[in-house]
């Protein structure tokens, strides 16, 4: 494993030397060196006053700032960029696939900086910061779940950094502190929360933030708790309860009390959400955006990276993204080689000014197959269209056919809220009472589906509520990322690999993982739910009037899947998604209209791109259902999976 690192860092030693470093000393042709003291370095803590009072007590809230940086550029006269991961796990739950806590000395300094950061990069000439989100570990005020304060808990050390916020040497009092060290390039990096924070600081279009990292993060909180009115877990102040500090709990109750009440579980749109949806603010980011997302994710779902990457290209940002099999992953955990020195070559450049070219590199890593990537120059790729695909009828009913012309005639099903996406597809060539498949022949070629999909259905339902799921269902055989196992894709080994330095309390090595595999019989890759009630808008869900038809659009997550020659494609259109959604108040049959409903999708192609052989039946033989099938997926509650 190190020497595949050594030896991808050798390849970007015949890069061009940088013409400008912001680092000063640490480049040496084209490429950060570990030339500083990783023992020897700075640990100090800062506590900055992000000018908020959450708890109320008639102070603003001071957030704890913890630094490692390399001692001997201060000393040279030279100053040093920033990374920072600011997070509400470092002393609650931990970061990491080993759960690292932050550890301290008598003094109050740092001693363990999870992950690999400060290891890392502190000897390439970087700081590392690492800030505990007000109400967390050892800041004050109160977590509001993405909201206000969370933002800026991070965005107030960006300004400190940069000479327009105030920083002291103690929670309370102390001597004023200036970063006196920093050049004020920062670039936030984490997973789940950690990297949510980072698209929401990035959002406000705050200066000094160059770049951001963001892993597996969302980009707008309604989309984590409802998918289009359709609830997915249990309300956010129960999350906010669960990382806040002992003294956070005393003080927070009002906060608390506002959340609950902001977010209510009926599935509409409040203004507490507006307050958490950083879409809406893509046109204020300055920085550029290194994404990476797992295609199974079925915490943070796909739908989070994809609109809020569709909204970034519509506003110029510079982007780079990769795209895994797994699920809730850390780069660093299935692509370790790789992803160490693509990170470090991304911030030498935006971070040390370092010309690199890694800016005018393919844009996208794509895992085609387990381990084996691909890239592309632009992502969705060029010649990406999107192709309408119509729902038709076999005369059987909850069997359809999926393809090209006008379909007619109606499909009906009974919602079964003990079933989930796993027993749909592995019944998609039975008329099961609980779900109805559309599907294409047999295909003749590959068939890459790029991005975001949608379904327009036209529906009926025979009570006053309905819940709608929509999947997309590659059938064939593959061997796949186990991204419904506990490792969501990887298993975790008992040796160790290295990545920069150690102290006595601060290891840089950590445990080495490969990929968790199964070999199925069908593949879910893209999925979407809604409300039917709240097929006017989001703003208000309305009762449904049985038998009464509603026209709703359904967005399914992006996804970048290849259905390959010899597989078909099916749409599986049902109603709860046990363990993924909550059920709807009643248990409705729902009819749909084939006439006046619609799958949507980015072909790499266009409609042409759809070729099935010639003869080939749109529906096969039953099959025996893949061993998953018999065991719904848990709910992804946010204590468990978040992080």
């Amino acid at each position: 494993m190190v020497a595949a690192v050594l030896a991808a860092l050798a390849a970007v030693l015949t890069a061009p030397a940088a013409a400008h470093a912001a680092g000063g000393g640490s480049v040496r042709n084209g490429l950060s060196q570990p030339v500083y003291s990783y023992a020897d370095a700075v640990r100090e803590a800062v506590w900055v006053d992000t000018g908020l009072d959450g708890d109320g007590d008639g102070r603003t809230d001071r957030v704890a700032v913890d630094i490692v940086r390399p001692s001997e550029p201060a000393r040279q006269g030279r100053r040093v960029p920033v990374i920072m991961d600011a997070s509400p796990y470092y002393s609650c739950c931990g970061r990491g696939n080993e759960s690292q806590l932050k550890t301290y000395d008598a003094a109050g300094n740092i001693v363990q900086a999870p992950l690999f950061y400060d290891n890392y990069f502190v000897p390439r000439g970087y700081a590392t910061v690492l800030v505990d989100l007000a109400g967390t570990n050892r800041s004050d005020g109160c977590v509001d779940v993405g909201g206000p304060s969370d933002v800026q808990s991070a965005k107030a050390v960006v300004d400190w950094l940069n000479g327009r916020a105030h920083g002291y040497s103690a929670r309370s009092g102390g001597t004023a502190v200036k970063a006196t060290w920093a050049t004020g390039a920062v670039g936030m990096i984490g997973k789940s929360w950690d990297g949510t924070i980072a698209n929401g600081v990035a959002a406000t279009g705050v200066a000094g933030l160059k770049t951001i990292v963001p892993i597996s993060a969302i980009s707008s909180w309604y989309d984590y708790y409802f998918h289009q009115g359709a609830p997915l877990q249990d309300g956010p102040e129960w999350l906010s309860d669960y990382v806040e500090s002992d003294s956070a709990h005393a003080d927070c109750a009002a906060e608390q009390q506002k959340i609950a009440a902001g977010s209510p579980r009926t599935g509409d749109w409040t203004p507490f959400w507006t307050d958490r949806d950083y879409v809406k603010d893509a046109g204020k980011v300055t920085a550029s955006v290194f994404a990476a997302q797992g295609m199974q994710d079925l915490n943070v779902r796909t739908k989070h990276f994809g609109q809020w990457w569709t909204a970034l290209a519509q506003h110029g940002v510079e982007r780079k993204v990769w795209l895994s099999q797994t699920g809730h992953v850390d780069p660093f955990d299935y692509r370790r080689s790789a992803w160490v020195p693509t990170l470090q070559r991304w911030f030498d450049h935006y971070l040390l000014g370092v010309d690199n070219g890694i800016q005018r590199e393919p844009m996208a890593d794509i895992e085609r197959s387990v381990d084996h990537w691909t890239t592309d120059r632009v992502w969705p790729p060029a010649g990406t269209r999107t192709s309408d695909l119509s729902l038709g009828s076999t005369g059987v009913n909850g069997l359809g056919t999926l393809g090209k012309g006008h379909a007619t005639g109606t499909e009906s099903f009974t919602d079964d809220p003990n079933l989930w996406e796993e027993d749909w597809a592995a019944a998609a060539d039975s008329a099961t009472p609980a779900k109805t498949a559309f599907t294409t022949g047999v295909l003749a070629k590959d068939l890459r589906i790029s991005g975001g999909g949608t379904v327009t259905v036209t529906a009926t339902s025979t009570t006053t509520s309905a819940h709608l799921s929509a999947v997309l269902v590659d059938l064939g055989p593959a061997t796949i990322r186990n991204f419904l196992g506990d490792g969501e894709g990887i298993t975790t080994g008992t040796t160790r690999s290295c990545y920069g330095e150690s102290t006595a309390g601060d290891s840089a090595c950590f445990l080495d993982t490969s990929a968790d595999t199964e070999t199925v019989d069908h593949t879910v890759f893209s999925r979407g739910w809604a409300d039917l009630g709240h097929y006017r808008s989001l703003d208000h869900g309305v009762p449904l009037v049985p038998g009464k038809p509603y026209t709703m659009t359904i967005q399914l997550a992006a996804t970048d899947h290849v259905v390959p020659a010899g597989h078909r494609l099916a749409l599986i259109v049902a109603g709860t998604d046990n363990g993924l959604i909550l059920p709807a108040s009643t248990t409705p049959t729902v009819s749909v209209d084939l006439s006046r409903s619609v799958l949507r999708l980015p072909l790499a192609g266009g409609t042409g791109a759809l070729a099935t052989r010639p003869g080939a039946p749109a529906t096969a033989p039953a099959r025996t259902p893949a061993s998953r099938q018999a065991s719904p997926a848990p709910l992804f509650t946010p204590a468990a999976e978040l992080g």
